[in-house]
């Protein structure tokens, strides 16, 4: 835990956020939320302890409040058999408080959904049948930074890999020039117990650095994500397309 704070901290110190912009286009922001009769695209494509991965989710904004979405993922093992897609993600975010409605112009989100089928290949929290989850997300939007922190609980129904975990997510994002920015958060997992077949733990500490450009309503992204229990880093791009 202290690694995460002083990386952290150190990013908050360094970075220095001056730039106003545009953030109802930056879709990188933490606490970005679709408006209303937007579509919004992310692509991803990530690498980590062997397997590739690639997603592709599509969501949008039925009103300025809620956004509704769906996202899959399909991946390559180069090291074992688990390849295959995963459970199809149906989910939404729910705005249930505005900046312009408290002093402290914190937002607030409800987020929520649940997934179905997935390989029976891939039989990892994200690729299993029968998972729902629920979370709530806090932040507070300035011209050149935004602060925010997520935490959610999940619940996988399998009758042999069935786990519940909890996460904790606080990120930092700097808007340090007009189309450039950086951000950094950390993710601590806890689960209920470790994997029945395989004996491994569900538990996860991940630090995240991402850098991103912009161009119009279109952002590309790099990130490089290092997690603490396997001592094993992971490396993706990602691109957002606002429609």
């Amino acid at each position: 835990m202290r690694k995460f704070l002083s990386v952290f901290v150190l990013i908050g110190l360094f970075a220095m956020p001056s730039v106003a912009n545009d953030l109802a286009r930056d879709t990188s922001d933490p606490m970005f939320l679709e408006q209303d009769n937007e579509i919004f695209t992310k692509t991803s494509l990530t690498y980590w302890d062997h397997i590739l991965r690639g997603g592709q989710s599509v969501s949008y904004g039925l009103n300025d409040r809620l956004s509704i979405g769906a996202t899959v993922h399909y991946q390559h093992d180069f090291n074992g058999d688990e390849d295959g897609f995963s459970a199809i993600d149906l989910g939404g975010i729910y705005r249930i408080g505005l900046a312009a409605n408290n002093d402290a112009h914190v937002i607030s989100d409800v987020l929520f959904g649940f997934k179905f089928g997935g390989s029976s290949q891939v039989r990892t929290p994200d690729y299993a049948d029968s998972t729902y989850y629920v979370g709530l997300r806090i932040g507070r939007q300035w011209a050149g930074m935004t602060l925010a922190a997520t935490i959610k609980s999940t619940w996988v129904f399998d009758d042999e890999r069935g786990v519940a975990f909890l996460d904790f997510n606080p990120e930092s994002y700097f808007r340090i020039a007009p189309d450039w920015r950086i951000g950094a958060g950390f993710t601590i997992r806890k689960a209920t117990h470790k994997d029945p077949i395989y004996h491994t733990d569900y538990d996860q500490e991940w630090l995240h650095f991402k850098l991103v450009r912009q161009y119009g309503r279109t952002q590309y992204i790099g990130h490089v994500d290092y997690e603490f229990e396997s001592d094993d880093a992971q490396v993706g791009v990602r691109v957002n397309i606002l429609f």
